[in-house]
């Protein structure tokens, strides 16, 4: 199985129905007592001091509600994971509309790097929640010190093939250990300009990159090599080039050059 990362959304819809949340459920149950750590420390943070918590999440009063989300995660409902998180990449993804084989694909081999969650499959039932790579919670300080040594040794443990999509924030949560830089690769998502070379552009590069997934959950078979990734990527019409490390210890490098969406 190949493993796709890909960042969370700072934007998430509320989850409907019944089902409330239970860590033990997840994928990677060897996480879950870290999970139960940074959750009691988000729940606690966010109802104790409501101003301290807005300031530490970087939300406005106009957004309080998504701290108040935070008070009452033990108890919140949940839904898969692709359709909590929102935004430009997942809107790109639309896993709505997936046919019931794409969708098990995805959920099956796509996983997000979650600041409260660690490492989640798509299908994985989650609530709504605010917390950002870079937050830092009473107690437990640094998200990312929580995620870095756990989520690296679910990487390292890994005989498969790594799409790493991750914004570099989240990426700087777990990194992955260059021990296995030989099975990883990450896409570098490069946009057109009237003059001059391709440049980053951060919509395209989140558009493009819930594009590409959802052209690879809708082939017959999942890549299993950067060669195979390419082929599929290129059928959005993008101009693909794979590109070996330069020395020992970096990952493939997969130029994926597109035009103004």
């Amino acid at each position: 199985m190949t493993m796709f990362l890909l960042p969370p959304s700072e934007t998430k819809l509320d989850a409907t129905g019944k089902t409330k949340l239970n860590l033990k459920s997840l994928s990677f149950p060897e996480l879950t007592k870290s999970r139960t750590e940074v959750l009691n420390a988000l729940v606690e943070f966010s109802s104790a001091t409501p101003s301290r918590a807005r300031t530490a999440l970087g939300l406005s009063q106009k957004q309080d509600f998504e701290r108040i989300r935070n008070t009452v995660l033990k108890s919140a409902t949940v839904a898969p994971a692709w359709k909590i998180y929102s935004g430009v990449l997942y809107e790109a993804l639309n896993a709505d509309a997936l046919s019931a084989a794409a969708l098990k694909k995805l959920t099956s081999n796509v996983f997000v790097q979650s600041a409260l969650f660690g490492l989640i499959s798509l299908g994985d039932k989650i609530p709504a929640y605010r917390l950002s790579a870079d937050s830092k919670l009473p107690k437990i300080g640094s998200v990312s010190n929580i995620w870095a040594k756990n989520c690296a040794s679910i990487f390292e443990n890994s005989t498969e093939l790594i799409v790493d999509m991750r914004s570099g924030q989240y990426a700087q949560i777990a990194p992955i250990p260059k021990s296995i830089s030989d099975q990883v690769i990450v896409p570098k998502i490069l946009q057109k300009m009237p003059s001059g070379p391709p440049k980053v552009v951060s919509h395209h590069n989140k558009a493009t990159k819930g594009r590409i997934i959802r052209q690879i959950v809708t082939q017959a078979k999942i890549p299993t090599s950067a060669d195979q990734l390419a082929k599929i990527v290129s059928k959005l019409g993008a101009d693909v080039e794979v590109i070996g490390p330069k020395r020992v210890g970096q990952p493939i490098t997969l130029n994926v050059v597109v035009a103004a969406l």
